[in-house]
């Protein structure tokens, strides 16, 4: 009998090396995409963050009556800009029992006030939606 062989098998002693370099190809491709998508993510948000003038924070708040709460406002701004916040008050169940939107025009750049907000109901909780730069002031 002659032994006549025309090669291995297909797939039976490991993988060829035009597999380990699409791989190599896939993996490089692979991080480029996700260095690129990382550099967009990073774009994206600092451009968001840098674009904002008016950062702020509700500090606290004290329900006094069943008409009304009080709302303890922190704001940085730049000390020329007009800011206006709009606070939002809630009952228990949720629902808005009173809104009201307030105006900065303190010439200062760190702000904290307290403001009054008049309510439909008794409320339990008070919302700070936004605070941004007063269009068409100063």
């Amino acid at each position: 009998m002659a032994d006549t062989r025309t090669g291995l098998p297909a797939g039976r002693y490991g993988r060829s090396s035009d597999d380990a370099r699409t791989d190599r190809r896939l993996m490089v491709v692979g991080g480029v995409l996700g260095a690129l998508l990382l550099a967009f993510v990073a774009w994206a948000g600092y451009s968001y963050v840098a674009g904002e003038k008016v950062s702020y924070e509700l500090t606290g708040f004290e329900v006094v009556s069943d008409e009304r709460i009080d709302v303890n406002l922190a704001l940085r701004k730049p000390a020329d800009l007009v800011a206006v916040c709009t606070v939002h008050a809630q009952a228990e169940d949720g629902r808005v029992v009173g809104r009201a939107d307030f105006t900065f025009d303190e010439n200062e750049s760190s702000l904290h006030r307290s403001v009054s907000l008049r309510t439909t109901q008794r409320a339990t909780a008070a919302e700070l939606m936004s605070c941004s730069e007063a269009q068409g002031a100063r």
